[in-house]
């Protein structure tokens, strides 16, 4: 680009961060709901480097909080979906999209391949949620993991924090768990104090993938993935790294 589109953002953080964030390279898990927005906000940013991997297509009922979804989107590859806009808004971005189902198989070696300096999980396996943290903590990279976003109506409920510091949240309960079954007892998450709305629930079809969802609104899932990208904005600017768990 030939103008500096960044320009009101290094009026807020300075040059050397824009750099920084320029140099830096994140790796997201699931470009759904969550994982959608955290690109999003990563790409405006100016992160220079990113790998999204996810197995899934668009599907209609998508269109409700998925910001890759749209009536021409529909079917389309996830990941080619949110490489195509992530180049409409920096043609000079690094962005590469591996359709692949991420799994404790091969979660290192996607890990491995890609080499980035944050890691975000924002996929809905607990498996491989684990897999993903044991993996970045393996290799000291720094991760966030997403917690449950369905059956919530109030995204101001989110938050960052230690998973030993969670409550109420089902997902993050189990998580707990197992996670100290794998002899991790800190990691850093987006959780909700909410009490999960109690509404239908059922199994549909959503693209290749199918399984049992809670219902879902426009404004949680975008602001919780809002907010992890706030985060890894913030720690990937700083001239240091703080607070590592």
């Amino acid at each position: 680009m030939k103008y500096d589109w960044l320009h009101r953002e290094r009026m807020l953080i300075g040059d050397e961060a824009v750099e920084r964030l320029k140099n830096s390279g994140v790796m997201i898990f699931g470009v759904g709901g969550v994982g959608g927005f955290v690109l999003e906000g990563l790409v405006r940013a100016g992160v220079g480097r990113i790998v999204v991997v996810d197995n899934d297509t668009v599907a209609e009922t998508n269109l409700n909080r998925q910001i890759i979804a749209d009536i021409t989107t529909v079917g389309r590859s996830k990941t080619e979906v949110a490489c195509e806009r992530a180049k409409k808004i920096n043609p000079e971005i690094n962005i590469s999209g591996l359709e692949v189902f991420a799994d404790a198989g091969n979660i290192d070696s996607l890990i491995d391949g890609a080499s980035p300096d944050f890691i975000i999980d924002a996929i809905d396996t607990v498996t491989a949620k684990i897999a993903i943290i044991k993996a970045a903590k393996a290799r000291n990279i720094p991760v966030i993991s997403s917690m449950g976003t369905g059956a919530k109506l109030d995204p101001t409920k989110f938050r960052i924090c230690d998973i030993s510091k969670t409550h109420t949240c089902p997902l993050a309960k189990v998580m707990r768990l197992k996670l100290r079954e794998n002899g991790i007892n800190h990691c850093d998450v987006l959780f909700s104090d909410e009490l999960p709305v109690k509404a239908l629930t059922a199994s549909e079809l959503e693209g290749k993938t199918v399984r049992n969802i809670p219902g879902s609104i426009s404004f949680v899932p975008s602001v919780a993935g809002l907010i992890i990208a706030g985060e890894v904005v913030r720690r990937l600017s700083a001239a240091e790294e703080t607070d590592e768990r």
